[in-house]
Order: structure tokens, then sequence, then C-alpha cells
């Protein structure tokens, strides 16, 4: 059988200048909250994704007009003529849960089934259906689709046992076509939701506290489309950096916001890299070994993301020293751990937590992306490995990096896209 590979020839520093694409995270609930504006809205710096793709599908298939062309999405919502997303839309992408707020905003009714995606361990859709039905939305189960329907939505008060990301972001799309008050607190306080709230405020929507852990939304205002620029992609930023940190070099990533990667960059200058900023521009340079970080804990924002755990254990993996990571987030994200080791690290797990003792050098070998990160993980090791890494799973990395290839040759590494015969 043949697919389609990464083969790395590691082994080489790396040098340049990138331009982080879009955020893949921002622009899918960006492209879902066209549902509840009337018009065209037109989203631009989208980066050319497999998800941003299946987004577009299951938008048309529900009669919103969507076209992307380059980095440029534009929608038209006059009416859905659907309100039921299709069981194989529904499994292309692990978001998809992110379609039910803004549809049940738009026809108080919706039909889906659970999301697929990258395998991390089970996302709970119970917190989304628990928000829904405090806003007035019936739910029940039959034959294994979800069937949600509301006579009309009204403003709650909403609070959290977690602060869900995409929990947070279907109350804000659902909450603006919602009758009266709606206030979720110990809400998610990424970028993102920001995002998504300037976004849907420039609609006319009025939204306060996005960004913090109380969110206060006044709906029933009406909301036409406009255009919006989507924020740059944080982890596609930190992948970059990281690479840099395991081959060596100097990095820059340009269009980038260093506010949202703080807590990323702090643990890049504790393995012993320079960072330098200056605008929208992040310097890295490596020029000396890496020395390993003692501890590192997962924790929602604007702590370390989750996200970029598999990125910095890739680094760690030749780091002087013994380090350990706690993932809090997600219970199955450390799969990526075992591809690792067939590169030479020296990786122990213990439940949720990894403790890594550096080796002075990694070896190429043939290795599978489990997930989205865990693939640009292997892609940032192998860059900085001796010898070939082939790396398979590629539809993983589809999902949430644009050109990747071109992008880490830009920067003097060694990256050919091919085939492979298993």
């Amino acid at each position: 059988m043949t697919e389609e590979v990464l083969r790395i020839r590691g082994g080489r520093p790396l040098r340049g200048e990138i331009s982080v694409q879009g955020a893949k995270n921002s622009a899918l609930p960006l492209m879902a909250s066209a549902l509840v504006c009337r018009g065209e809205t037109i989203l631009t710096n989208v980066p050319q994704l497999t998800d941003v793709y299946a987004a577009s599908r299951i938008l048309n298939r529900l009669g919103c007009r969507c076209t992307a062309e380059g980095q440029t999405v534009r929608m038209m919502q006059n009416g859905l003529e659907t309100s039921e997303i299709p069981d194989a839309d529904m499994r292309a992408m692990r978001s998809s849960i992110m379609f039910l707020g803004p549809i049940l905003g738009s026809t108080k009714q919706c039909i889906l089934t659970m999301p697929g995606g990258c395998e991390l361990g089970p996302r709970p859709i119970d917190l989304h259906l628990e928000a829904m039905r405090k806003m007035g939305v019936t739910i029940r189960e039959e034959g294994g689709r979800i069937l949600c329907r509301a006579e009309r939505l009204t403003g709650a008060h909403i609070h959290l046992p977690i602060p869900s990301v995409g929990v947070t972001e279907n109350i804000i799309m659902a909450a603006v076509c919602a009758e009266g008050e709606t206030v979720v607190t110990n809400a998610a306080c990424e970028p993102e939701i920001t995002d998504l709230a300037q976004y849907l405020n420039q609609c006319g929507a009025e939204i306060a506290g996005a960004g913090t852990q109380t969110v206060t939304v006044q709906g029933g205002r009406p909301l036409t489309g406009t255009e919006y620029r989507v924020m740059p992609d944080r982890i596609a930023a930190m992948t970059y950096l990281c690479a840099g940190a395991a081959a060596g070099g100097a990095v820059c990533v340009s269009d980038a916001e260093p506010a949202h990667l703080k807590s990323c960059l702090s643990v890049l200058e504790q393995a012993g890299c320079r960072i330098g900023i200056c605008g929208s521009r992040i310097f890295l340079d490596r020029s000396g070994g890496l020395r390993n970080i003692r501890y590192i804990r997962t924790m929602p924002y604007p702590g370390f993301p989750t996200d970029a755990q598999a990125l910095i254990a890739a680094v760690m993996s030749t780091a002087k020293g013994t380090g350990v990571i706690e993932e809090t987030i997600f219970e199955s994200r450390f799969k990526y751990l075992g591809e690792l080791m067939r590169m030479g690290a020296d990786i122990r797990v213990t439940g949720r937590t990894a403790v890594i003792a550096g080796v002075p050098k990694l070896h190429g070998a043939v290795v599978t992306a489990p997930d989205l990160r865990g693939g640009a993980a292997l892609a940032a090791a192998a860059v900085g490995a001796e010898g070939e890494t082939v790396i398979r799973g590629l539809h993983h990395i589809d999902r949430g990096y644009e050109d990747f290839a071109r992008v880490f040759n830009s920067l003097g590494a060694n990256v050919e896209r091919g085939s492979f015969s298993a």
C-alpha cells in the first residue's frame, strides 16, 4: 500500500524568517458564527487546511453559501435550508460540535451526531448539551442522533465546571440570538474567545468580558455579516520556534502575537534559547546546548497550552538533564511519545505524567503521527535528528498546518512530501 509521507533529513540548523498562518482554532468558530449573521461575511487570513474545507462543506450543506479562495473565505447567509449535520461531516472534524450553538441560534433546532477528529480522549459534549438546556433547549437521543429543539432561546446564568473553550464559544454563539442576558462564569480565557467576541461585536452583538472568566452577552441584537481578519495561530508559531530549538540555529516568526505566547516563550528561555520580540516578530536563537525543563504542567490559558505539550517534548528529548511534563487537559495526549522513542528518546510515562531524560541525539526512523500536534512534534524532532525520518499519518498534520513542508524548507530544513510503500 502506498501513502503520502514527509521525508525529513535532519541534522542541519534552521535559519530564516517565516510568516505565521491564521489561527485554525479561531477561523473555525468564526466560520460557524456566520450562521447567526445575515448577509455576507468575509474572513481573511484563513489558513488553507482540511478542517477549514470540512467546515465549508458543513456550511454549504446547511444552506450558508461558502466559498474559499486562497486565504479568503466568503459566506452568504440568507436563511438556512436545514438544521441537520450529516454524520459523515460530524466525523470529519473533531470541533464540529461548535456548530450546535449557532444552528440553534439561527433555527431553534439542530440534529447532529458525535464529532470525530483526533483521538485525544473523551471530549465531553454533555457540557455543550447542558449549557444549551439552560438556555431553553430540549435534547433527546434517537438512533445515534442528538435531536435539539427550542421554542425560543432565553438568556441564562451558566457556570462551567471546567473552562472549556468549545463550550464557551458555543454558548456565546447561541446567546447572541437568545432573549435577554447570558452570563458565563468560569469561562475559557483563550485569545480565540476574544477573537470570536470581537468579530460578533463588529457584526452588531453586545458581548463583554471575553478573555476573562466572566463573559456577558446581551442577546437579541440583529447581526449582519462583516469583513474580519483571523488572528495569528499561536500554536503554529510555537511549532516553528520549537523546531528551531530542536535543530539549533536562528528562527524568526513574523505576523505573530507575542502576548499570546508568554508561557511558551518562558519555557523556551528556560531550555536555553534566547528569545527576542520586536512588534509582531519573535526571534529565537539556539546556538548552545539545551537544558531540560524541570516541570511543565498544561493548564488553560494563560497557562502552558496542551496543544504545545508535544512540541516542547520534542525539544526536551535532547536537552541535558531530566524534565517532567504533566498533562491535565486530555487523557490520551501522550500517544506520540512512543514514536519519539523510536527515534531514540528516553521517556517514561506514568498515567498523565511523562519523565524525559535528554539524550545527545535523536536518529531518523519511520514514525506515524497519532494526532495533529503529535505529528508536528515528530517533525520538529526530526529536523534536529541524525539521518532520515519518515512521518506517516499526514492527514492529521494537514488538519492544522498550511503548506507544512514548504515552511520548513524556507527555514533551511530538508523536507520532502512524497509517496511511501508500507
